[in-house]
């Protein structure tokens, strides 16, 4: 039992025997929340009134468990992801605070976070690297160095350095990067380095090359379904319905309130995505980023091109965007981790399909949000949660094409069934298809026909919406409910038991 009282600036609050009492300094008044060990605390900006208190049980303990794992491993953890799914929160406050319960003292962190006001100057990478040797130069202690949204660090050029004697396909050597100092800082045996960035291509993409092997990266994605329901508070059903409408974005499943929910999440667009690729990239406004954002946003789980997106993004814009500039925006919001996108594998002939592919929405509470809440499509919605979820454990995720030669007609044609995903683990697959129901004959076969022709032995399970237990049919096809799919790992198992 949860009891609230509040007097001003102070909450007490009683939970169980356990009382906490939270003191709001003045210089917390401008902020939208206010974490403790214990809790999250969400509040207006006059800072009157509470909003809604709950206690912090969303502990991701998947994630916790990598970084752990990876403890004074020689190389610079990576954690990476889209902004505001709560990487700065698991490594600055629970990832800190369950070492200090192992016994690392306070003062054996270094913490610098260049998203902060007070923390601009270390944006420059030599001053960050002075700032952190000055902070360790005691060889006898080990520490523990956090570097928030890295990402936001430039190159310096160096002063010494004689441009004119250097080839022009060489000249980005005459700068230093944070991948420089980062390579140094992790070589000193008295530190462990962790690091949170939010764009892919400065960081996924190059750790093999800048880090030369000693980078170790670490995604983390908004909350899961089985993280959302640990702290939703009803019953299975009902959270389903929560997350297909709302998503898994920390800060919105907090938010009791559903207009400021909806509020939030179209603020992170206009306010953070966009803003970030905009300034990112130099580009001159972001009216076709807009517009190239709403017709993904309204194509998920559906095959596209950059040809189909551009005239799509045309209509909605009233001129045509180029081919290259749509090419190239999907990379940025792609980089941003806004989208996914997923190949199509020729099932029969092992081989990618090179034109057209599907995306698919990090987040369905941001996408739905992009849309004002429409296009609920629930079947496409489930297609890019399966795929969300089955990103999020690991697997490598294609979209599987099965060519058939049928006749049609008297005639003899070519024609292509899809297969919703492809999941590769390993020299093993698993085929999935997502479906609301096969509660016909007729909607069975057709739900099934991609799968039964493959002409191969590999496992198939068809998803359904709802919250049946796994079960097989008379020719070996699996059929799950999606909630017990999400919350189990219902690939490993089959493959662990095939």
């Amino acid at each position: 039992m949860i009891i609230l009282l509040n007097y001003r600036n102070i909450i007490l609050i009683i939970l169980n025997i356990e009382i906490f009492i939270i003191v709001f300094p003045v210089s917390l008044k401008k902020k939208k929340y206010f974490c403790t060990d214990k809790m999250v605390v969400i509040y207006n900006q006059n800072f009157r009134t509470i909003i809604r208190t709950v206690i912090m049980v969303i502990d991701r303990n998947e994630y916790m468990e990598q970084l752990l794992a990876k403890r004074w491993n020689g190389k610079v953890k990576i954690v990476t992801g889209i902004r505001r799914s709560g990487k700065s929160f698991l490594l600055s406050t629970l990832f800190k605070k369950r070492l200090i319960e192992e016994g690392v003292r306070k003062e054996d962190f270094v913490e610098v976070a260049l998203d902060r006001k007070s923390d601009i100057k270390y944006r420059n990478p030599n001053l960050l690297y002075d700032y952190i040797i000055e902070c360790t130069r005691d060889m006898n202690r080990k520490f523990y160095v956090l570097i928030d949204e890295i990402q936001l660090s430039y190159k310096v050029k160096n002063e010494d350095a004689d441009e004119s004697l250097v080839p022009e396909e060489d000249r980005e050597m005459l700068y230093t990067t944070f991948y420089d100092i980062l390579n140094d800082l992790m070589a000193r045996p008295n530190l462990d380095v962790y690091v949170t960035g939010s764009n892919s291509k400065m960081l996924s993409r190059d750790i093999v090359t800048n880090f030369r092997d000693r980078g170790s990266e670490i995604k983390v994605y908004p909350l899961s379904f089985a993280e959302y329901l640990s702290v939703a508070r009803m019953e299975k059903a009902d959270a389903l319905e929560e997350y297909l409408m709302y998503g898994g974005m920390p800060l919105a499943v907090l938010e009791s309130d559903e207009k400021e929910k909806r509020k939030y999440l179209k603020g992170l667009f206009s306010n953070v995505y966009i803003k970030d690729i905009v300034e990112r990239y130099n580009l001159k406004d972001d009216n076709t980023l807009s517009a190239l954002i709403d017709a993904l946003s309204s194509s998920v789980g559906s095959l596209t091109n950059p040809n189909k997106l551009a005239n799509t993004a045309g209509s909605l814009m009233g001129k045509l965007p180029s081919h290259n500039t749509i090419k190239n925006y999907l990379d940025y919001v792609e980089d941003a981790f806004l989208f996914q996108s997923a190949k199509r594998w020729d099932v029969k002939g092992r081989k990618y399909f090179d034109t057209i592919q599907k995306y698919y929405a990090m987040d369905l509470g941001l996408r739905n949000a992009r849309l004002n809440f429409r296009q609920q499509e629930r079947s496409h919605l489930m297609e890019n949660m399966i795929y969300n979820d089955l990103i999020r454990r690991g697997y490598s995720v294609d979209v599987g094409i099965v060519e058939l030669t049928r006749v049609i007609d008297g005639k003899r044609k070519l024609s292509q069934y899809e297969i919703d995903f492809v999941v590769n683990v390993g020299n093993d697959k698993v085929y999935i298809q997502s479906a609301l129901n096969v509660d016909t004959p007729e909607k069975k076969a057709q739900e099934t026909f991609s799968l039964r022709n493959t002409g191969d032995f590999f496992r198939k399970i068809v998803v359904l919406d709802g919250s049946r237990k796994l079960w097989s049919d008379e020719d070996g096809v699996l059929y799950v409910g999606v909630i017990p799919f999400l919350l189990e790992d219902v690939v490993a198992e089959v493959i662990n038991t095939n």
